[in-house]
């Protein structure tokens, strides 16, 4: 496994959380516990990313804005998040706050599949790629373990 897929893999379990959250209604046990793997999820994701595989991109002339890109992603990502955290579950707020984190984690995902992947695959060899992959994951089972 390279870094692309690992962090691609996890990409994946965002999107399908995504859509379980946007699916259920009111404050109900389903929706708190699909919105705190959700949270886990996507925290957990920028702090590896950011640690196991941007910082490593930060050096490279031609990453260094994509990346700073991606970070001020992470932080919009962020602010989102607490939105939907502070409004009710049954609200039409936490509704409108969760659409607007789905349609941002959608396109921050996109970007980094479609283009940053493209141009990151070139600044690493195929061994750092996969050196990357065991640390960003070792990475996300700690940020998983810790925030639950």
């Amino acid at each position: 496994m390279n870094i692309f897929e690992a962090i691609r893999s996890d990409h994946d379990i965002q999107r399908e959380l995504l859509d379980k959250a946007l699916a259920t209604s009111g404050n109900t046990s389903e929706r708190k516990e699909i919105w705190k793997k959700l949270k886990v999820e996507l925290k957990g994701h920028e702090t590896a990313e950011e640690r196991n595989f941007y910082k490593q991109l930060m050096d490279n002339d031609m990453m260094v804005e994509h990346t700073r890109h991606g970070i001020a992603e992470h932080h919009e990502i962020d602010e989102l998040i607490e939105k939907v955290d502070e409004a009710d579950m049954d609200s039409s707020a936490w509704l409108a706050h969760m659409k607007a984190l789905d349609h941002q984690v959608r396109h921050h995902l996109e970007d980094e599949e479609k283009a940053f992947f493209q141009l990151a695959g070139k600044v690493f060899s195929d061994k750092q790629k996969a050196e990357l992959a065991k640390t960003y994951n070792a990475e996300m089972e700690t940020q998983r373990k810790e925030m639950k």
